[in-house]
Order: structure tokens, then sequence, then C-alpha cells
């Protein structure tokens, strides 16, 4: 697992985007999908807003997917093999960066076929408590003409990529404009934030 964990760190050091293909197994990302879909199906998802509990902002022009917060009081097995993945890249990534992260927060996101999210950047004007975002995608068989990706927006250097099952990715919250592109199939991920 640490392999996954230097792999994440040095790609981010290199470029300001770390990307780790194989960060959640394919046996965790398939139970975290079955999660997703048998909450869709129970119409458990809350549309998605831009903002925070100060100021939720629903605009269906800059934000379409839905979401539902992770945690542990849920008693989800797979979704605490997550965290306790989380935890241990925390303590790796605080260990060997001196990062000083001491909290976090996830959330499945649907995308519905259609949905897309406007470029933006995840840190709050009045909350600056988020310092790293990950993205961990639970598509399998993902083609190029399923759009979908990740825009990542840099001087000179930007990139897509594309959501496919395993595959996290990380960026410091308040550095990196980015978006997602208009999906043309179901697009699954556990989206969040490690926090200060």
């Amino acid at each position: 697992m640490e392999n996954n964990f230097e792999t994440l760190i040095n790609s981010f050091i290199e470029n300001k985007i770390g990307i780790s293909e194989h960060f959640l197994s394919k046996e965790l990302a398939n139970h975290l999908k079955e999660n997703l879909l048998s909450l869709n199906g129970k119409k458990l998802l809350s549309v998605a807003g831009t903002g925070n509990a100060f100021k939720l902002n629903h605009d269906a022009e800059v934000r379409s997917d839905s979401i539902y917060w992770l945690d542990r009081k849920h008693e989800d097995q797979y979704e605490n093999e997550f965290f306790d993945q989380i935890d241990d890249f925390v303590k790796y990534l605080n260990r060997t960066c001196y990062a000083g992260v001491t909290g976090y927060e996830f959330h499945y996101s649907l995308y519905e076929i259609g949905s897309f999210y406007k470029k933006h950047i995840d840190q709050f004007q009045n909350n600056s408590g988020r310092q790293y975002s990950m993205i961990s995608y639970l598509n399998a068989d993902w083609k190029g003409d399923d759009g979908g990706q990740l825009m990542i927006h840099q001087e000179n250097n930007n990139q897509k990529i594309p959501p496919t099952q395993g595959k996290t990715v990380f960026f410091r919250s308040n550095e990196l404009e980015h978006e997602v592109l208009l999906t043309t199939q179901r697009r699954m991920s556990v989206t969040g934030w490690l926090k200060r």
C-alpha cells in the first residue's frame, strides 16, 4: 500500500497533481460502487451545491451531481475500509511530508448522463480548512468518449484525467482550478478533502 502512497505523493511533488492508478483495489472500488448505487436506489443522495453551511447555493448550471456524505457512524464495512486506508495515507503523508493534516471529509458523488461541474477551486473563501483534495474513481471499463474527465487547469499545462476505476487524484485545494467535463455515462467517485 505504501507504494501507492509514494506514487501519489511523488507525482504531486513533480506536477502539483498526484495520481495513483490503483490507490483503491478493484474489490473495494466495486463494493463502494455497489453502496453508492444502493443509496441512489433508495433516493438517499442529495443535490450537490456550492459553498458551505454558511452559504450554500444550488445552481444546476454550475454543478449537476448528487452526493452522500460518508461517516464511520454508518458502520458500513466498505466505507470504513476506505476510511482505514485514508487514515494510513494521512499518517504516511504527515510523517513523510509534515503536512499537518488533522481530519478529513468524504462523500460519494454521482454524475448522471449529461452532468458536469464548471471550473472552480475547492477551498472556501470563508474557511481555509481544506488543504488537499482527493478523488477516488469507481468507474469500470471507462472509455474516452464517455466524457466526464477531470480537467485540471494549470498555466500552459491543462490536463484531462479519465475517471477510471481505482484511480485517485490528489492536489492542493486552494491552488488548482478544475472542472468535471460533461459525462455521457453515469460517473461515480468518492470525493473529499484532507483538512487542518
